[in-house]
């Protein structure tokens, strides 16, 4: 199977349809062939259920030794050590994890770290990015377009704010318990931590801590605020009394 782009995901279809703000090379620059689209997955497990295992990630007492750096590689490239954890055969296997608890593809998130990590004054290393696409991430197996490596980010960035949009309201109109909400939130850090590790980030307890308890400190503040949009006036769920609703004295509704 190749990871070329892939249709029915928002990407806008057309290359030329994305935005080439920020491209910092020429995409002329690039003749390799376009890769092929991927196969829609079946029966994506909507629930998110399964174990981070479903991504084969080596033992380090596995890694043979490694490589002599290939000559032809800028030295960026030949020493980029992101996703080191995954094997090269597994595009398939991080392609369900990732559609199974994510609206994003593992071409999606590989390219928007990339474009991250390869980002100068002047813009986005999208040639550079492209042409050397299989050395920097091992379960990616052709090379792209700069066009194709923009479609790729512009279609990563819209699922972010469509799913940020689709998050927020859920958690703001009262859909939701703060439980259940806690619940939602923990199982997200989950994701985005196994994601990041992955990467190649090493977060220590401490961090991990710190990160669930500053996100429920913003998701009671949300829930303050959302209160006081929803309502002109609030309830005392102990004596009854009516008070204006303000984000410092909305009170939980659960």
């Amino acid at each position: 199977m190749t990871d070329g782009p892939e249709t029915g995901e928002g990407d806008g279809g057309d290359a030329d349809a994305a935005s080439t703000e920020g491209v910092d090379e020429s995409p002329d620059r690039a003749a390799d062939a376009q890769p092929t689209d991927d196969p829609e997955p079946d029966d994506v497990n909507a629930s998110g259920e399964g174990d981070a295992d479903d991504i084969d990630t080596p033992d380090a007492g596995d890694a043979g030794p490694a490589d002599a750096p290939d000559p032809d590689l800028p030295p960026d490239v030949a020493k980029y050590d992101r996703f080191k954890k995954i094997d090269g055969g597994t595009y398939d296997r991080a392609n369900d994890f990732l559609r199974e608890r994510t609206y994003i593809t593992a071409r999606e998130w590989a390219i928007a770290r990339l474009c991250a990590d390869f980002r100068t004054e002047t813009g986005v290393e999208m040639t550079k990015i492209g042409e050397n696409l299989p050395e920097l991430v091992p379960f990616m197996t052709d090379t792209y377009t700069p066009q194709a490596v923009n479609q790729a980010r512009a279609s990563f960035e819209e699922k972010v704010r469509k799913a940020g949009a689709t998050f927020l309201y859920g958690a703001m109109c009262d859909f939701f318990t703060a439980e259940e909400l806690d619940d939602v939130m923990y199982e997200a850090t989950e994701v985005a931590k196994f994601l990041l590790e992955v990467e190649g980030v090493e977060l220590s307890v401490e961090e991990e801590l710190e990160a669930e308890d500053e996100i429920s400190e913003v998701m009671r503040e949300v829930r303050e605020h959302s209160a006081a949009l929803r309502h002109d006036e609030v309830e005392c769920p102990d004596c009854g009394h009516h008070f204006e609703a303000t984000a410092a004295d909305a009170v939980d509704d659960d």
